[in-house]
This record gives C-alpha cells, sequence and structure tokens, in this order.
C-alpha cells in the first residue's frame, strides 16, 4: 500500500505498507481524496508525538467490512461513498457512558492519536464512525464534511442570537467554513484578514464583511471565534469582546501561550473549546449547496508528491491542498 509515513518528525512517501486489516465492527476504505488540515502541519511542527499515517479528512469508498457487521450493513456501504468521523470510542468508560464519545479515555483519533489516518491508500474505521455521502456531493466536497462539522460545533457549544456581532479572528480554512456556517443563523459575521488575497475575495463574493486587525474595535463584539492557533490572534479576539462575551477557541496551540487570566474575570468572559462537530448536518449543508466549499480548494497533488503538497499547505496565505489518491 501507498501512503505518507510519519517517523520521529520525519515524513516520507511509501509503497511498501501493509494494507490495514479491519476488526470485526470496522470496514476497509479505499481513500479517493483527503484534505490536508492545519492540525496535520501542527504535528509535523511537533504539536503532538505522532507515528505512522497521518491524515483524518477524506472521502472513500468501502470495500469491504469485518467479520462482526450484518450482511444487510455490509449490503448497505459496499462500494458506497463515506466519510468518517475520527473519534474511535471505546464504548465502555464513564465519558462514553455519559454521551461524551469524543471525549473518550480510551480513544483513538484517526491520523492523530494510535491510529493511522487518511493520507494512504487504505484506512480503517468503525462502522458506525461512517457515514454515506448524498449521490449529488462531489468528491472535493465531501472531503470538507470533518472541518464543516467542526465549524457547525461551535453552534451546539453557545448560543448565539440573529443580529449577534460575531468576530472570527483568521481568515484560513476553518476561518472560511466558521464565517458562512454562523452567517446561516442571521448573526453579523466579520472576519479578520490580513488583506485582499483569495479569502478576502471569497468573503467578498458570500456577502461576508471583513476586517484588518487596525479596524476591529475593542469591546464591540459579543461572540468571537480564535481559529488562527497564535497567541496575537487569542489576544485579538480577547480584546474584541465586550463584558460577558464569549471566546470560542477552534485551534490547537503548538506552544503555551500566556493568558491575562485577570481581564477575563474581570470582563466575566467565558472561554469555550470547541473542535469536533456532527457529521450529518455538515452532509445536509454539502447537499442543499448552501456553503461554498469547492473554492476554498487551491492545489490538488497526486499521493506520490505527498511531501510536496504538505510544503505546499504549510505557505502563508495557502487555503486548502488535497491529495488525489483513488479513482
Amino acid at each position: 500500500m501507498k501512503g505518507l509515513w510519519l517517523n520521529e518528525g520525519r515524513l516520507r512517501f511509501r509503497d511498501d505498507l501493509p494494507v490495514p486489516e479491519p476488526a470485526p465492527a470496522e470496514a476497509l476504505v479505499r481513500v479517493l481524496q483527503a484534505g490536508i488540515c492545519n492540525t496535520d502541519l501542527e504535528i509535523l511542527g511537533g504539536y503532538r508525538p505522532h507515528s505512522g499515517i497521518l491524515g483524518h479528512e477524506f472521502v472513500g469508498v468501502v470495500e469491504r467490512s469485518g467479520s462482526g457487521v450484518s450482511d444487510s450493513t455490509k449490503a448497505e456501504l459496499s462500494g458506497r461513498r463515506v466519510v468518517g468521523e475520527i473519534n474511535v470510542a471505546c464504548g465502555t468508560c464513564a465519558s462514553c457512558k455519559a454521551g461524551r464519545r469524543i471525549h473518550c479515555e480510551e480513544r483513538s483519533v484517526l491520523g492523530i492519536m494510535g491510529r493511522d489516518g487518511s493520507f494512504a491508500e487504505h484506512l480503517c474505521l468503525p462502522i458506525s464512525n461512517l457515514h454515506l455521502v448524498p449521490d449529488g456531493v462531489s468528491s472535493a466536497a465531501a472531503v470538507f464534511t470533518e472541518p464543516l462539522a467542526a465549524a457547525l460545533a461551535i453552534q451546539s457549544r453557545v448560543a448565539i442570537d440573529e443580529g449577534d456581532r460575531v468576530l472570527i479572528v483568521g481568515a484560513g480554512k476553518l476561518g472560511l467554513l466558521i464565517a458562512q456556517t454562523l452567517a446561516l443563523t442571521g448573526c453579523n459575521p466579520r472576519v479578520v484578514t490580513t488583506g485582499r488575497g483569495a479569502a478576502g475575495k471569497l468573503l467578498d463574493g458570500w456577502g461576508i464583511e471583513s476586517r484588518s486587525v487596525e479596524e476591529v474595535e475593542a469591546g464591540a463584539y459579543d461572540l468571537a471565534v480564535e481559529c488562527t492557533g497564535n497567541p496575537a490572534g487569542f489576544a485579538l479576539a480577547r480584546s474584541a469582546l465586550r463584558p460577558r462575551g464569549a471566546l470560542v477557541l477552534k485551534s490547537t496551540y503548538a506552544g503555551h501561550p500566556s493568558i491575562d487570566a485577570t481581564s477575563l474575570v474581570v470582563d466575566e468572559i467565558t472561554v469555550i473549546g470547541s473542535r469536533c462537530g456532527p457529521f450529518e448536518p455538515a452532509l445536509s449543508l454539502l447537499e442543499g449547496g448552501q456553503v461554498d466549499v469547492e473554492a476554498l480548494v487551491q492545489a490538488t497533488y497526486p499521493l506520490e508528491r505527498g511531501e510536496e503538497a504538505l510544503e505546499h499547505a504549510a505557505r502563508p496565505g495557502v487555503l486548502k491542498v488535497l491529495l488525489e489518491i483513488g479513482e
């Protein structure tokens, strides 16, 4: 099997990897396309230790299912396009029993922690993690299901009212998805951009207002969403909030940014971490054409040029880079 293998911080293309064998409740998925996420780049930069195959955004085709999968489910999934939730839960720990499966104490995470990911020709996931892709959704759009679900997760963590002033700090891939999903709520989203590049042109086309750093009014926003993963982005998002505003953190940080905790207390700021979200609403938005995701794709590379693809994705201002893996 071909894939991108990470070991001791070094990524390289290999064509001698074993095809994974699905566990009894799992399916073997042939990957069609995979998306490069900032988390992949952060892992390469040392965000967390990982050895194996990176990647967690994908669309693929079910080739076969494990021995514990019913014949009816096998028939339903075989040969069908699927996307997959990335957290694999044990189902028996206290978090799982309390309904917090993405916080399972024994979980593995596709391409991130304890489970090989999607930058390869095949991967395995539990049947319960898989979602069928509607026929009208292209494979290039389906790749965005996982990050689009992450964008939608904000709405399950904080109440957003029509007319709320919302600032999104960071006009990268995730920030642009968040801007579109929040605009559907009727709130008033504004996105901090660093210039009138590709992101600015997309926002203009969607009718979403953008701001430079200098144009952000201190204390003027009800909600700020931080998508940059750097201390300057956090500081800007925090300063933009009114007292009793809410700050949503969507990016992981490779380092340990210093935080003015006193200001959070004095202004009674609610700080909310948010990561994975619901797949079915994301697929519904894609099927209904309510969000524009394919416009974010700036380059597509074959798997054999995966190292080059990740270097491209790491350049400042680059939006989504895809890997074309199978037919």
